[in-house]
């Protein structure tokens, strides 16, 4: 019988966290060196108001990318930025298997390739919510990735888009990556926070231009300082302490969030990441290895190390 483990067992209480009156280009930094998608933001009595993901920082940087571009300032082609050196699947891998490659590599998914390079679709930590919950709630055996993987089509970008286009279709869609394809081909990928890097590359151009008195008003306007409570997110889910396993592999696998703030009457106590749970969850639910019987054991005498015994 799978023990159900709640959000109190799992998650984290040593938290990046944010208050409404941050700096905007100062809490990108932030998240960009700490190497998270986003913080929880809290007011003065560690009350929790909301999120600020990856996402709330694109559209934060929307206008100072937008007022780049009108100044004439280059944006970087996808081709320019895109990761080339993938971790891919192979369809017929089993999930768990899949699951283990997550997490082991601390990526939140991975293509799925055939043989010869053909795109397939997304493996991702999302998609694994489903393996999760399958397991949980029905006892159901692994099968293949072929069987999990995301196939839409939309997410699909070309090596030619610019950095303003795929920052427009991560603001339109949940995914975090977007494969480049040359034909049917996978050639790289682009995530959110390849763009976030950029975009945030391109703001510091912005604010020192407007520093130095260059450029139009608008870019000029556009390097305002601005504090980050208009760009969070106050409608992200959250859990309490109490809800189990199940019912947050089903938040995460209803909802674009990757993270979990886990608030008690008001307060935020702590956190959890889509990768905690399939940590958690990965343990309790991998398929056990089939215990071989007792085998002969050949060893190999090497004379100047044998007992004298049984030198030849």
């Amino acid at each position: 019988m799978i023990h159900m483990k709640t959000a109190s067992d799992i998650m984290r209480r040593n938290l990046v966290t944010l208050t409404p009156n941050c700096d905007v280009m100062e809490s990108v930094a932030r998240l960009l060196k700490e190497n998270i998608s986003g913080a929880p933001v809290v007011d003065a009595g560690g009350n929790y108001v909301g999120v600020f993901s990856e996402k709330c920082c694109m559209n934060a940087l929307t206008e100072p990318v937008e007022a780049a571009h009108s100044d004439g300032i280059h944006l970087i082609r996808v081709r320019e930025f895109m990761m080339c050196h993938l971790v891919t699947l192979d369809p017929a891998i089993d999930v768990f298997e899949a699951i283990d490659h997550l997490l082991s590599r601390r990526i939140s998914g991975a293509p799925v390739v055939d043989k010869n390079e053909q795109y397939l679709g997304i493996f991702s930590e999302k998609t694994a919510m489903r393996v999760l919950i399958g397991a949980l709630h029905d006892q159901m055996p692994g099968t293949n990735v072929h069987q999990y993987m995301n196939i839409d089509r939309n997410r699909l970008i070309d090596e030619d888009d610019s950095l303003l286009d795929v920052a427009h279709k991560f603001q339109e869609t949940p995914y975090r990556r977007l494969p480049v394809l040359r034909g049917e081909k996978l050639i790289g990928q682009v995530s959110r926070r390849d763009v976030l890097r950029a975009e945030y590359r391109l703001a510091c151009e912005v604010v020192t231009r407007a520093r130095e008195n260059r450029g139009s008003h608008t870019l000029r306007k556009a390097a305002a300082r601005r504090k980050i409570g208009p760009y969070m997110d106050q409608a992200a889910l959250t859990a309490s302490p109490s809800t189990d396993m199940l019912g947050i592999a089903q938040m995460f696998l209803n909802s674009p969030y990757r993270r979990l703030p886990i608030v008690d009457n008001g307060k935020l106590v702590g956190q959890i990441s889509r990768r905690d749970l399939l940590e958690v969850a990965a343990a309790i639910l991998r398929p056990k290895p089939k215990r071989r019987g007792a085998e002969t054991l050949y060893l190999s005498l090497v004379s100047s190390t044998a007992p004298e015994s049984i030198r030849p």
